[in-house]
């Protein structure tokens, strides 16, 4: 048993971590920068914090008498959000240097740094199905303005502070991380989420048209929340210190993500084109071979399956949202 700090434990894959790291019998403490009512997941043998860990006096009160650290804070969404709000992204730098210097001063053993799949070179990324990025195709760096760099920044304070100090850290990249109790809606959501609502309307409206940002050819890979926990607690306790690929190599376009959508949902929407909306880079997708090779590890479930889960978790929040003022319906499990 181990006392872990989850930051920013009121998002979505914190919410899930914590719930894990309960169930395996850890101590935890659960920090995010929201208010407790607005975490999507909430547990009352967690004990639970609204502190913003861009302030170090935060982080050095969060961090005293913690053994480990998963850092999953940032301020993020999906393209759209990312492409507009650069320098609010790139706030978050705060968050990882004062978790860091925290570590040094409290003694903090081990620390997981949550990047993304948007450090690696939009130059590799310029055509739908391209070869899965591997872990060096990070350098030359050119990654997402704004987000990536911050992302890429801070995974060279925590090697740094590897190096210079002896703090046991981790790097995950993430490759678009999708599934329940998550952002659909509002302008964060990421493209799965978007996606299944966006059909799940159509059939609770009875509409025959879907909007598609750009012209659906733009291609990703797409991994279940299950898979990233999994790999990530995999990585965290292994002894591997070099940045890892923790994603999908099931690789489909905007278009294909939308036919799993309606046939899951028995629907054949007309598609409108939004080509001056945000889109990202035109293809991406996870190399998983060192994940393979470094974790004996792969994931596990499949994209139709984790957006048939998706799916469904979303269409039952929109009826039940539509009698019910509550934003979203918490996991209330283990809810305070």
């Amino acid at each position: 048993m181990s006392n872990i700090l989850v930051a920013g434990a009121g998002g979505f894959i914190g919410g899930h971590l914590v719930k894990r790291l309960i169930s395996d019998g850890h101590k935890i403490t659960a920090v995010d920068l929201k208010p407790l009512e607005n975490w999507f997941q909430l547990f009352e043998n967690a004990k639970n914090f609204t502190l913003d860990l861009k302030d170090f006096s935060s982080c050095l009160k969060a961090t005293k008498n913690i053994s480990e650290i998963f850092n999953m804070a940032c301020n993020m969404g999906g393209m759209g959000f990312i492409e507009n709000n650069k320098a609010e992204c790139m706030l978050s730098v705060l968050i990882n240097t004062n978790l860091l210097r925290a570590c040094k001063i409290n003694q903090v053993k081990k620390y997981l740094f949550s990047s993304s799949a948007c450090i690696y070179n939009t130059n590799l990324q310029k055509e739908p199905f391209i070869k899965g990025l591997k872990e060096e195709d990070a350098y030359p760096a050119y990654p997402e303005d704004g987000y990536g760099w911050e992302k890429l920044f801070s995974e060279r304070m925590c090697r740094h502070f590897y190096e210079e100090f002896g703090l046991q850290t981790r790097i995950v990249r993430y490759h678009n991380v999708y599934g329940t109790y998550g952002t659909f809606d509002g302008g964060r959501e990421k493209a799965p989420a978007a996606i299944c609502r966006k059909v799940a309307e159509a059939k609770i409206k009875k509409l025959n048209t879907i909007e598609i940002w750009g012209d659906g050819k733009q291609t990703r890979s797409f991994l279940y929340i299950d898979d990233c926990i999994e790999g990530t607690l995999k990585l965290f306790y292994s002894n591997y210190t070099e940045p890892l690929n923790i994603g999908s190599d099931e690789q489909v376009s905007i278009n294909q993500l939308v036919d799993i959508a309606e046939d899951i949902s028995s629907l054949k929407l007309e598609r409108k084109y939004l080509l001056d909306k945000p889109k990202g880079v035109r293809g991406r997708s996870s190399n998983n071979e060192r994940l393979k090779k470094v974790l004996n590890w792969n994931y596990s479930v499949k994209l139709k399956d984790g957006i048939k889960k998706t799916y469904d978790w979303i269409y039952k929040e929109l009826i039940n949202n539509s009698s019910n003022t509550k934003k979203y319906t918490r996991n209330t499990d283990l809810l305070i």
